[in-house]
């Protein structure tokens, strides 16, 4: 079943059918965060040369108000003009691979349909254009330049193996990036560093897991995975902070609350 199809669902994705089902966020937060922490993806378009074939572009692109993503592209580009002809499209973007499977990352295709950006709306474009990629200054206003953006009419999101399904374009542009984002990598090599053993003090008191190693793999506003060394083997498990976080100070003060809780029931 789609999660995003199920209003009970929407507010938090599901991850498995195994175990309790923790509260996370939804699949349309999550693509607004992938899409809001990179600024290249792959534009496939429709090709003129050979029709009904996709041809894909590298390209830079930001994000308005609405997560609609923003072209600054060439009248003489190939998929430029294929646009043109067709304006069908889709964005496909990638989380940076953290491990050593790039399957086990994150991942997203908007499909919808590139058109010029209205005269009217070009302004707010071009600063947001400017603000994701600084250097284009120096091309934004030659004359073969233009913006493009694409409407978005649905989403595929993988979140790594056995974690996928289709947003709706609405949900899509309702949700907000995860707070917790920007810090996120911060966050996890400050714990993976430094509180190993406090990890694995929260698997037993949360997960009734026993561990010997521990290392956080993920972080966000609602709660974190734990990747863990156990006598049967290796296990992974969300944990949920007591409240929504939003900063790492906020998410510091949580986890050493977390931690004294866990030392108190021991």
């Amino acid at each position: 079943m789609n999660p995003e199809s199920n209003p009970a669902a929407r507010q938090h994705a599901r991850t498995g059918p195994a175990g309790p089902q923790l509260p996370e966020p939804s699949y349309a937060e999550r693509v607004r965060t992938l899409l809001s922490e990179s600024t290249t993806g792959t534009l496939s378009t429709m090709s003129r040369k050979r029709e009904s074939f996709p041809f894909g572009s590298l390209m830079p692109y930001a994000l308005d108000a609405e997560g609609r993503p923003l072209f600054l592209i060439s009248s003489m580009a190939m998929h430029t003009q294929n646009l043109k002809a067709d304006p069908r499209a889709s964005l496909f973007v990638a989380q940076t691979a953290a491990g050593e499977d790039p399957l086990g990352a994150a991942r997203a295709t908007l499909v919808g349909e590139a058109r010029p950006v209205p005269e009217s709306e070009i302004p707010a474009a071009r600063e947001s254009y400017l603000a994701a990629h600084p250097n284009s200054k120096y091309w934004v206003d030659f004359a073969d330049f233009s913006f493009f953006r694409l409407e978005v009419l649905e989403v595929y999101y993988v979140g790594g193996f056995g974690v996928m399904g289709w947003v709706e374009a609405g949900d899509y542009g309702e949700a907000s990036p995860d707070p917790l984002a920007p810090s996120a990598a911060g966050i996890l090599a400050h714990m993976n560093a430094d509180h190993v053993d406090a990890m694995i003090l929260l698997a037993r008191a949360h997960a009734g897991l026993q561990a010997s190693e521990a290392a956080m793999t993920a972080v966000d506003r609602l709660g974190f995975h734990l990747r863990l060394k156990t006598a049967e083997g290796m296990k992974g498990v969300r944990i949920n902070f007591p409240t929504e976080v939003r900063n790492p100070q906020e998410t510091r003060k949580a986890l050493v609350e977390m931690v004294r809780q866990a030392k108190d029931g021991d």
